[in-house]
C-alpha cells in the first residue's frame, strides 16, 4: 500500500496514495464509528477549488482526497516526486471500497442521482456484491438544503443502520453536501462523482488505453459536449498552466487554509 499523506496541488491538498490505502482508511472509519470525508479529483475538481477560495478551504479539509484523474497524479509525480503508478478513480474505488463492505458485511447508504438511475444501480450492485446490505437510498432533491433538513438527513442515515454513504450529486455539490454532513455522522463518507451514473450502466468508460494517457475528458466530451465543453477547453489549458508555474517557480500555490464553519445553505 502507499500512503505518503497530502501535497499540494495549486494550492489543493490532494493524498499521495493508492486504491489499497485509500480503502483501508474507509473501512477502518465505518468500524471505528468516526466521521471521514473523501472525495476523488480529476483537472476540473481541482480547478474548481483553485478558483473558489471557501471551495478550497472545504476541499482541503477533507480527510482524504485521491487523485481521480490521470493529470493529478502527474502533478503529484512532478511536484513531489510521489511515484504514483496509477491514479485513484472514484467509480473504480467505489467498487474497491463495496467489495470489502459486502464482504465484512457493512451496510452502505446511497444519496443522490435520480431515482431512474437508483432503480438501474441497485439490482447492478447486487450482481455485483450479492453480499452487499444496502441500508437505504435517496434520490437528490436538486434544490437547497432547508432549515433544519441536514439534520433529518443524517437522522435518517444513521437510524439505517449504514456504516458508509457513497453521496453522488456531482462536483462541487457533492463536496459541499460531504463537508456538511460530515460532523453530523459517525461513519464515512464519500464522494463518488458519476460513479452512480456508470455503474447503473448510463455511461461508459473509455478504453484503458484512454483512461491510461490521461484522455478521459475527451471521452467524456464526446458524450457530452454541451454540458462539459466549458470545464474542459477552459480549465485543462488552465491546470495545465498553472502547474507549469509551480513546477518552475513562476508562482507559488498559496498555503492552504482549512474551512472553519459548515455552510449554512447546500444543494441536497
Amino acid at each position: 500500500m502507499t500512503a505518503q499523506g497530502k501535497r499540494n496541488v495549486l494550492g489543493v491538498l490532494v493524498d499521495a496514495t493508492d486504491y489499497a490505502s485509500a480503502t483501508e482508511q474507509v473501512v477502518a472509519a465505518a468500524w471505528e464509528r468516526r466521521p471521514l470525508a473523501l472525495t476523488a479529483l480529476a483537472v476540473h475538481g481541482v480547478m474548481t477549488g483553485v478558483l473558489d477560495p471557501a471551495h478550497n478551504a472545504r476541499l482541503n479539509s477533507f480527510d482524504v482526497v485521491t487523485p481521480d484523474g490521470q493529470p493529478v497524479r502527474w502533478a503529484l509525480n512532478l511536484l513531489h516526486r510521489a511515484n504514483l503508478s496509477d491514479r485513484v478513480y472514484g467509480p473504480l474505488l467505489t467498487l474497491h471500497v463495496l467489495r470489502r463492505f459486502a464482504e465484512e458485511g457493512l451496510p452502505v447508504y446511497l444519496y443522490g442521482s435520480t431515482e431512474a438511475t437508483l432503480s438501474r444501480l441497485i439490482p447492478e450492485l447486487g450482481r455485483k456484491f450479492p453480499a452487499l446490505k444496502i441500508a437505504g437510498v435517496e434520490p437528490s432533491k436538486f434544490r437547497q438544503v432547508q432549515p433544519g433538513e441536514d439534520v433529518e438527513i443524517a437522522n435518517r442515515i444513521r437510524a439505517s443502520g449504514a456504516r458508509l454513504v457513497l453521496v453522488g450529486l456531482g462536483c462541487p455539490r457533492q463536496e459541499v453536501f460531504t463537508y456538511a454532513m460530515r460532523p453530523l455522522l459517525d461513519m464515512p463518507m464519500m464522494a463518488v462523482g458519476a460513479a452512480f451514473d456508470y455503474h447503473a450502466g448510463l455511461l461508459k468508460n473509455p478504453p484503458p488505453w484512454m483512461q491510461k494517457a490521461g484522455l478521459e475528458w475527451f471521452w467524456r466530451l464526446g458524450l457530452e459536449p454541451k454540458r462539459l465543453w466549458r470545464r474542459y477547453v477552459i480549465l485543462n489549458p488552465a491546470y495545465l498552466g498553472r502547474l507549469a508555474a509551480q513546477k518552475t517557480g513562476l508562482w507559488k500555490a498559496p498555503a492552504p487554509a482549512p474551512a472553519t464553519e459548515r455552510p449554512r445553505t447546500f444543494a441536497v
